[in-house]
């Protein structure tokens, strides 16, 4: 899509927003645990085809691009993410068609679903099977012709937690056969098919989800994706990247929103004199800080967005890091809204209530954080050791040039963060540490931190050079080109992640009990651990400048 297609979309969402998703009607869905069908259906009709982004133009969509998706995918967040779910779950159930069908099953259900604006459900995890995508149970057993030829499948098995589960149009099934699990197209109403209660849940309560059951339910042999058995695995890995970074715009979008009404809340709220926004005590440890935190998020999904364009495929380490650090941002964030409202924000009518237990659900499903960790961890190290250990001190390098010619970004902090960081990972490998999977998750917080860190001061040097990428501005600040601010936010954040790599080094050096005392503080020297502690200089400055920004919009 063009930019002034998107523009249009986003403006659609915001005007559809509030015109139908009052307040009071989100509170309502939430209340009775109620899935707004109607709601979905409209925004699928031909007025507004909303679901027409996922779907490439050669099958009748808008062909949205991975920077579009999570645009769209942030503006429905901040609206309502129950609402948002629903179309996660029509975008992940055409995914497999998507990259595994044959011309002909493209051609035949995107069409339809763009056409006739069907719903569609992704039907992968089981009561057993979450996570661990191959160990599931449903199977799919061949029925033959006479002369031994597979003309359709028996499908049985139970698939659980199913967003859409009990309303859509056509499922994704993944299912065992012979030759390994594999994705089959089933439509509403095929004899054996059915759905169970809808799922009493702590939030997105708005969204439809339940358990689908199958019960020798016939599919015809062209109703498996790519009409060759045992590539569903391939198929679901494929577009880790693409979902992980729909819902890293979820925990983007959904924390945004929190944040957003919290500070509106800071302005309107008198306390001894003044308003809460004049507390520095409040500003620094409940607006600030999750703010900065968000920003980063921003810009590094912006970041894999962009990648995703121009090479399509792989950064399934790059969508798990967007997913851990938007989520995790954006669950806090909310946390803190509630906080920041004071006993207000614990009554559901201020929303941010709900919002919390909305955006929970994010740091969980496609992947729980501890998955994203455990996939930050492994797939980074690999590439790390193939690098021969260079991978770091290429960012290190990079970060120094930046420093030089551009300071104020605080890239100076993140050349020695990576350099510490590599440092950890080539003691890890001579310790053989990443055998301790909690020590793997500690190394992937820092790769997380330090990567997305990389991003922002990337980001900051090309505001001070007039350049915006093509990319928004801060939902917080006054635009791309709000070079005070994103400098800020930059040195803040590089702030942070000297403190996480701090905090994660020491807990390897001293922790783990690879070195004594003398040692490892030693180790600490030699790879710059100390220079670290100077990161914090200024930063009180600096956040009481984005306070100022951040509420005098």
């Amino acid at each position: 899509m063009d930019s002034s297609t998107l523009e249009l979309v986003l403006k659609t969402i915001k005007d559809f927003s509030n015109r139908k998703l009052s307040l009071s009607f989100k509170l309502q869905c939430d209340e009775k645990n109620e899935f707004p069908e109607e709601i979905i259906k409209e925004l699928m009709s031909d007025e507004i085809g909303l679901h027409l982004v996922f779907i490439p133009e050669e099958y009748g969509g808008l062909g949205g691009s991975a920077f579009d998706i999570y645009r769209v995918s942030r503006a429905l967040a901040e609206e309502d993410l129950g609402i948002a779910t629903a179309f996660l779950a029509i975008s992940l159930g055409m995914d497999p068609i998507r990259v595994g069908g044959t011309p002909e099953q493209k051609e035949k259900w995107m069409s339809r679903i763009a056409s006739e604006g069907l719903i569609v459900a992704y039907g992968v995890t089981e009561p057993t099977a979450g996570s661990e995508v191959s160990a599931i149970r449903t199977t799919a057993q061949r029925i033959t012709d006479s002369t031994g030829k597979v003309i359709s499948y028996k499908l049985n098995g139970t698939k659980q937690f199913i967003t859409n589960g009990g309303v859509a149009d056509i499922y994704t099934i993944l299912a065992k056969t012979p030759e390994g699990p594999s994705f089959f197209i089933v439509e509403k109403g095929t004899p054996g098919l059915s759905a169970g209660r809808h799922e009493d849940k702590h939030g997105i309560r708005a969204s439809n989800t339940s358990q689908v059951i199958l019960e020798d339910v016939i599919v015809p042999e062209e109703n498996l994706v790519g009409r060759v058995e045992g590539q569903g695995l391939r198929h679901a890995q494929e577009v880790f990247g693409f979902t992980r970074l729909m819902v890293a715009a979820f925990g983007l979008g959904a924390g945004i929103s929190a944040l957003k009404k919290a500070i509106s809340y800071s302005k309107e709220r008198i306390q001894y004199g003044s308003p809460l926004c004049k507390k520095q005590g409040y500003m620094h440890r409940l607006i600030v800080p999750n703010a900065v935190r968000l920003e980063a998020a921003r810009i590094y999904i912006e970041e894999v967005a962009k990648l995703l364009d121009s090479q399509s495929k792989g950064l399934e380490t790059e969508g798990a890091i967007a997913k851990f650090l938007a989520t995790e941002a954006g669950n806090r964030a909310a946390d803190a809204a509630i906080q920041a409202h004071g006993g207000y924000g614990y009554i559901r009518e201020y929303e941010v209530e709900k919002i919390k237990r909305d955006v929970r659900i994010t740091t969980i499903y496609e992947g729980t954080s501890e998955i994203m960790l455990n996939t930050i961890g492994m797939d980074r190290w690999r590439s790390v050791i193939q690098s021969r250990f260079e991978y770091y001190s290429e960012i290190e390098r990079e970060m120094r040039s930046l420093e030089s010619t551009k300071r104020g970004t605080g890239a100076g902090i993140l050349s020695s963060c990576a350099r510490v960081l590599g440092e950890i990972l080539k003691i890890a490998f001579e310790k053989r540490l990443t055998r301790k999977q909690f020590v793997l998750f500690k190394m992937a917080e820092m790769i997380a931190e330090v990567e997305s860190g990389v991003a922002v001061c990337r980001r900051a040097s090309h505001v001070l050079e007039g350049k915006n990428d093509g990319i928004d501005g801060s939902p917080f600040g006054n635009g791309i080109l709000d070079y005070e601010f994103i400098l800020a936010i930059s040195r803040v954040n590089a702030g942070e992640v000297a403190s996480k790599v701090i905090q994660n080094s020491n807990f390897i050096i001293g922790g783990t009990g690879i070195f004594n005392n003398g040692d490892a503080s030693s180790f600490r020297q030699k790879i710059g651990l100390f220079s670290l502690l100077d990161a914090v200089d200024g930063l009180e400055m600096d956040m009481d400048k984005i306070g100022e920004i951040i509420t005098a919009n």
